[in-house]
């Protein structure tokens, strides 16, 4: 590869991990690196302020997925294992995965889960921990098809999850210019099929919410077969979209700030980690 091509492709992959405005340089020096994945359509603007919130011992590091912010002349995904290959290859490049966490709300959920799955299937470590947030377990995708709702129907579902926020005409415009990427990720997330594989060695937290209709307390909670360690399941109150504010979002970070502080004094106390795997708002 010439330096012209590495330097391209470095640029390339920098993209991914963008800053969010407002909040101090994600966590690339950070101790531990909380990696969060967007839901479909979604940008890292939803994760603005987690930093603050989860103060200076974890660094959080929001994903830019194709098709979005900087990165909207990329043609998005739609297909999830290419992209999970490309995002575990983006996070080895950048040696952020290493002493890092996953977490992915709806779609970043089982986005999460595959890129913990390619990088054990490379021979890296997993995750010290994987949260997942408003999403069925893997196994249970293959039964929607929004990707190929009209226009109208598309906006009411998003609006009926609570999408399109308070502002529902700002909503509603920001929806239509976003409509090709979302479609876009709904298709990644209708053609998914699981694939048989042994259960991660990591622990596990998941969240649910009371009023969500596309992942309730069963599906989530059907993520402990996906974990040979702990399994922790949370249920909130809320619809789809807990995580963009109010008391659930409270909740959640504060559940958060707990696990990460259990999982940074593991890592104080640990022997230094093996680098052989263990053998143990829109969405879709």
């Amino acid at each position: 590869m010439s330096p012209a091509d590495l330097a391209r492709r470095r640029a390339e992959q920098s993209l991914w991990f963008p800053r969010v405005a407002g909040d101090a340089t994600p966590g690339a020096d950070a101790a531990l690196r909380l990696v969060c994945l967007p839901h479909a359509g979604g940008t890292p603007s939803v994760y603005r302020g987690w930093q603050e919130e989860l103060g200076d011992g974890v660094g959080v590091v929001p994903v830019l997925l194709p098709g979005r912010g900087l990165r909207l002349r990329e043609e998005p995904y739609t297909d999830l294992a290419p992209l999970a290959r490309d995002l575990a290859a983006a996070l080895l490049e950048h040696r952020l995965a290493r002493d890092y966490v996953l977490f992915g709300h709806s779609m970043g959920a089982l986005l999460a889960y595959e890129v913990a799955c390619e990088l054990r299937d490379l021979g890296r470590t997993e995750p010290l921990h994987l949260f997942v947030s408003g999403s069925r377990a893997p196994h249970l995708y293959g039964d929607r098809s929004d990707h190929t709702l009209p226009d109208a129907e598309l906006h009411r579902l998003v609006s009926d999850l609570g999408g399109l926020g308070a502002g529902h005409e700002v909503g509603v415009a920001y929806l239509a210019r976003r409509l090709p990427v979302l479609r876009a990720d709904l298709h990644a997330c209708d053609t998914y099929r699981w694939r048989p594989r042994r259960p991660l060695g990591c622990p596990m937290t998941a969240f649910s919410a009371a009023d969500d209709p596309i992942a309730s307390f069963g599906q989530v909670e059907a993520w402990r077969a996906y974990t040979t360690s702990s399994f922790l399941h949370r249920h909130l109150t809320g619809g789809h979209f807990f995580l963009n504010g109010g008391a659930p979002r409270s909740r959640l970070l504060r559940e958060l700030r707990r696990e990460l502080g259990r999982v940074r004094g593991a890592t104080d106390t640990a022997a230094p980690a093996s680098p052989s795997p263990r053998n143990r708002s829109w969405t879709c």
